[in-house]
Order: C-alpha cells, then structure tokens, then sequence
C-alpha cells in the first residue's frame, strides 16, 4: 500500500464518512455472491451533500457493472457526488464497455476506492480517473475487500481455483459412525448455511467413498430461494461411481464431472457418459487422484473456487497436499464415544504438534444449536503470528 499517493486535484485524504459509506457498498457487493463468476462481486454507492443518492452492484456476469447501476439509479444526481465502490472501475472493454469512462460521463467530482484491481487487463481507471482531474482515495476498507474477492484474487493470480474444506463433525472429532451413518450429524440452520455456501462457489468436490455411502445430490437447496448449483466433482479412480447415483440423474444445469486415472476401464467411462457424466482423466500419485495437479486441470477448465466436503480420506489428502486455503468447520453438540467412528481425516498425521496446520484469524458463529469454525490456513512460509499481524486495520487508506 503506498501510503504517499495523492488525487490529482492536491492531496487526497479519506473523508469522516468513508468507512460508513464503504461498508454500505461491501454489503451491496455481497448481493451477487454465486452469480458473477467468473468476475468478482462488486458494490457501489453515490453520496452527494451527506446523502446517499445512487447504489448498485453487479448482480450477475454479463451484466452491468456496480458503478453503472449505481449511476443509472442516480440520474442527475451522481453529477458533483462521490462514489464508493468496492473494487477499482474497469478501465478495458470486455463484456461491458470501462466502468471509467461510464464516470466520468456521470460527473462525478470524487471517487474512493476499496482495492485496486487485481486484474492487469482491467486495471488502470484509477490513473485513468486522476488523469482527467477527479479526486480518488484508494485503500478504504481494503481488507474488507480483499476478503470478500479472496477466490477472485487468488484465481487471478494463480489461474487455479481458491479452495474451502467444510466438514461436520461431532465434538469428538467423527463425521459418521462406525455404520457410516451421517445423516445428519448437524441441524438445519448449519445445513442452510452449508448450501449457502455451496451457492457462492464454482465447484463443489467428494470423493467416490461418499458417493456410494451417501448417494449426495451436492446440488444448493436453500430455503425459499433459487439456488444456483456448483460444478459437482467426483474424485473416482477406477470409475466405481453407481450407474443410478442421484447426482446422475438430477434436473440441473450444472454438469458432474468425475475425475479418473487415465487407465480407468474403457467400459465403465463409456457407461458414465451415457448417463450424462463428464469423465476427466487426471494425474494419479499413491493410487490417488494428484490433487495439486488437479488444481491446474480444473483452473484451466475456469473453475476459481472448490468447496471440498470429503469424505475422511479426501480431507486428509486435501490437507496433506497444501491446497486448501479456508476451512468452515461445523460442530455438533454431540459426542459420538467410542473409537470405530469415522475421524474427520484419515492418512498419515504430523509427528509434533509443531507440524500441525495453523489457521489465522477464526471466527466462530453460532448455527442454531450448533458451531461454525471459520479460518484461514497459513500460506506456504509464513507463520501464524505473522500473518494475523500482518493485516493492518480494517481501514487503512491509500493517500
């Protein structure tokens, strides 16, 4: 962040209300959670003499852009005002003409802004905005921000998909028990919370083990809303995936696609595909699909965000391959007892406790009678303690 940057009309420094102003366009933003991917979610607002007189966000890919609908709901208004938006306007043409020149047409006399874009192709209106005499700030709310896009960024930056482990479990650590019998290990406010986060997400991922345990249909079932359905994944080696399996048979738009060795038998690949399966070959490590690889397999097929459910064998080889990012862990208040249940990972652990996963910034939430655990892994050579105070504040301007 540089902190010595100024607008082009003398130094421009963050306003009394900017933060209030900023956290009304996240929250917009937030609104186009599962409907703008593969292009982040965007929030905007136009305030003029202390009012707020325009908002918008990019409700869906394809669509307008956040500062366009806020401008649109403002007319005369957005003229001399100053607009909030959550991510730097696009200064490119791709699917919508740049969100830029859209500003500047408006009259707009000031603007502040979240985060630059992370983007190289559609970056560039902030200069493009302080070359033609506007007044911009840039940085207010930014970790809000950052958050909000973190699978855009990392996709962006990486070109593979920003992955979420989710997992329910009792307290005792067991996600079924030794019958396999998991159905349901939590209450329906958690599992409403689950599909809502399977909404907001490109992809969701098992294994073949949960398939035929738990025959899932991994398809948004949210109450009293549309929910749009991820990518379904199946990681399946040897194609054991059932002919009748629900999620071969479903009435969505989103395709299955299950993921195999490449010297999986001829036979079944072609039975799958004749129920509507999609089957990928992939690299295979110890009999098991190479996850890290797959990662750039399922990036380049535009995939930038995974919801990873398990079962024990998946979440264990999923952390052991470092391609986890976030975790949401819900707990029931409920202990299972004994040992013969099934842990919420198997395969090879650490030796030390200095060897363990460390999560920065848990957030814990109440689920109705149950608890979700929300955190961040520690990336590849850093620490926890660095990391946690490493964010700076939650509103940190760029001047």
């Amino acid at each position: 962040m540089n902190m010595g940057e100024t607008g082009s009309c003398g130094t421009d420094k963050p306003a009394a209300d900017d933060h209030k102003h900023m956290q009304t366009a996240l929250a917009l933003a937030a609104k186009g959670s599962g409907r703008t991917s593969p292009n982040p979610m965007v929030g905007a607002v136009l305030v003029k003499d202390g009012h707020v007189v325009g908002r918008g966000y990019h409700e869906a890919v394809g669509g307008p852009h956040a500062e366009v609908n806020a401008i649109a709901d403002a007319g005369d208004r957005a003229a001399g005002a100053t607009l909030y938006v959550t991510l730097e306007p696009c200064n490119h043409t791709g699917r919508t003409p740049p969100c830029s020149e859209a500003v500047l047409a408006a009259g707009i006399r000031r603007v502040v802004v979240a985060m630059r874009d992370p983007n190289p192709i559609a970056g560039g209106g902030i200069e493009r905005l302080r070359q033609n005499g506007l007044s911009v700030t840039v940085g207010v709310c930014e970790h809000e921000a950052r958050r909000l896009n973190e699978a855009f960024i990392h996709f962006i930056r990486t070109r593979r998909p920003w992955v979420v482990l989710k997992w329910a479990a009792t307290l005792d650590g067991r996600i079924a028990t030794r019958t396999g019998h998991s159905q349901w290990v939590t209450g329906s406010a958690a599992r409403q919370a689950g599909h809502r986060l399977r909404r907001g997400l490109d992809a969701i991922m098992v294994g073949v083990g949960t398939v035929t345990a738990d025959d899932p249909q991994l398809t948004t079932r949210i109450e009293g809303q549309h929910g749009r359905d991820p990518l379904r994944i199946v990681l399946d080696t040897r194609l054991r995936t059932p002919l009748n399996a629900r999620l071969l048979r479903l009435d969505s738009p989103a395709q299955t696609l299950i993921i195999c060795a490449e010297d999986a038998p001829v036979d079944r690949r072609s039975a799958l595909e004749a129920q509507g399966a999609h089957v990928v070959s992939a690299p295979v490590a110890d009999g098991r699909i190479d996850l890290d690889a797959l990662m750039d397999l399922l990036g380049a097929r535009g995939v930038t965000s995974l919801l990873i459910e398990g079962g024990s064998r998946l979440i264990g080889s999923a952390l052991a391959a470092g391609v986890v990012h976030k975790v949401m862990l819900f707990y029931a208040p409920k202990i299972m007892g004994g040992d013969d249940g099934f842990p919420i990972c198997r395969g090879a652990g650490p030796e030390t406790m200095d060897e363990c996963i460390s999560l920065i910034d848990c957030q814990v939430h109440r689920c109705g009678g149950d608890l979700l655990i929300e955190g961040w892994l520690v990336p590849a050579g850093g620490s926890a303690e660095v990391e946690t105070n490493g964010l700076g504040g939650a509103c940190s301007p760029e001047l």
